[in-house]
């Protein structure tokens, strides 16, 4: 289920200015072809009056990837090839870029254009930050009042987290955990509980965290 890649965890921009032209990249997670074109449409309609708006998307990861660019009117070769080839370089997936292009009233001719295309793809590309695609299992527990904070405690240092709880006779309280942990917590578990209490796991996701 998990797959070994990168991901951009927001949405992010950064300008730059090239010899009067403004390069405006913005770049966003994207897990579909269509929420690629969804992003690419939304920035183009944002930036209408914009010289160029260049697109280039990775969808996937690894070995297993769809891409896409266009050079939205600017010389073949100069605009979005080079924003693609910066994408492929990063070790991102499932990653969406749009560079705009106001122009400025100096050509830049073909070097200057995939210099410039290429920095406003690395700026960008270089500041966001990443996650990872990591399986998780989702599970369920009653818990005594008296062991509800030891359970807390043994959630933490087993990388997982509590997201609800919910209080009745018992706490019961909802887990998330990477599926490779899940096994320790589990233990830890029943020998705090002198094997009266086990989590359930009802669901298994892939969950994207943040690279440190």
């Amino acid at each position: 289920m998990s797959k070994n890649y990168l991901v951009p965890l927001t949405e992010i921009r950064r300008e730059q200015t090239v010899v009067n032209s403004r390069f405006i990249a913005t770049l966003a997670p994207a897990f579909s072809i269509e929420e690629a074109r969804i992003f690419i449409a939304r920035i183009k309609k944002e930036f209408a009056d914009a010289t160029h708006n260049v697109p280039a998307y990775i969808i996937g990861g690894g070995n297993t990837v769809t891409e896409y660019f266009s050079d939205d009117g600017e010389p073949s070769g100069t605009a979005g090839k080079p924003a693609l080839a910066v994408l492929r370089g990063s070790g991102l997936g499932d990653a969406a870029l749009v560079i705009t292009r106001y122009f400025g009233g100096t050509l830049l001719g073909t070097g200057g254009l995939v210099k410039a295309y290429t920095e406003s793809a690395q700026v960008v590309v270089h500041a966001v930050e990443r996650g990872e695609r990591v399986p998780v299992h989702v599970a369920l527990a009653a818990i005594p009042y008296n062991l509800l904070e030891r359970v807390r405690l043994l959630v933490s240092k087993n990388r997982g987290k509590v997201v609800g709880e919910e209080y009745a006779g018992d706490v019961t309280i909802t887990l998330q955990f990477p599926v490779e942990a899940f096994e320790a917590f589990q233990s830890a578990l029943r020998e705090v509980s002198a094997g009266k209490v086990q989590a359930e796991i009802i669901e298994t996701k892939e969950e994207i965290v943040p690279v440190k």
